[in-house]
């Protein structure tokens, strides 16, 4: 059983910055691929991006590549989503998760088994 718990959302201007922190529970936590998902009003549940169980590997979607970055820190049992450069179109809740499989890449909504919570970003323009 992992726990995950989402914080660092707020509201941001347009062109601004925010640094996401999922903290989890669980000596398997370093064993599990993490990813973060973001759903808007009225949309579909989106990948944002992934990381590998070591690190090593990162995934992106083609909105935020180049904008967003992910890390983590087994040691704290704690991932990260730096979001820079971000647009009113990166309004959602943003959730993180574990992936089944160790890897970054996106995979079905089915493959990825704890959810935190949710943080509320709003970016205004």
């Amino acid at each position: 059983q992992v726990q995950l718990v989402e914080s660092g959302g707020g509201l941001v201007q347009a062109g601004g910055s925010l640094r996401l922190s999922c903290a989890g529970s669980g000596r398997t936590f370093s064993t599990y691929g993490m990813g973060w998902f973001r759903q808007a009003p009225g949309k579909e549940r989106e990948f944002v991006a992934g990381i590998s169980w070591s690190g090593a590997s990162t995934s992106f979607a083609d909105s935020v590549k180049g904008r967003f970055t992910i890390s983590r820190d087994n040691a704290k049992n704690t991932v990260y989503l730096q979001m820079n450069s971000l647009m009113p179109e990166d309004t959602a809740i943003y959730y993180c998760t574990t992936k089944l499989n160790g890897g970054s890449r996106p995979a079905p909504l089915n493959e990825y088994v704890y959810w935190g919570q949710g943080t509320q970003v709003t970016v205004s323009s």
